[in-house]
């Protein structure tokens, strides 16, 4: 599960950033075409961290859906799964959105 790797870097990255300040809350943006499970993350981000100035953390996850741009008939469209298809027909797209895999904030706690 690649799941883990990612969300150990999450955490690594916080903490390294953060040193030992209490955080209260990270917010994960997971786009539903990244390939990456968010309630796998979820599940991995309370086992890892636990013993770190994470633990207890809430974990919000945002995940945008897909777009792309068509670049036969210049349309946008939004992608459900990861063929890349326009409704025209065509599969000469780009993908605009849906990919993102990033941290977009975190709460420090300043109790």
């Amino acid at each position: 599960m690649h799941e883990m790797s990612i969300t150990q870097s999450v955490v690594d990255t916080i903490v390294t950033r953060l040193g030992d300040a209490r955080v209260s809350c990270v917010r994960l943006e997971i786009g539903r075409l990244s390939g990456v499970v968010p309630d796998s993350v979820r599940f991995c981000f309370d086992v890892l961290c636990t013993g770190t100035s994470l633990e207890g953390a809430r974990l919000d996850i945002a995940e945008p859906s897909g777009r792309a741009h068509c670049r036969d008939c210049g349309e946008e469209f939004g992608l459900d799964d990861f063929i890349v298809l326009c409704p025209c027909g065509s599969a000469n797209a780009e993908v605009l959105a849906g990919r993102e895999l990033r941290i977009t904030s975190v709460e420090v706690s300043h109790v």
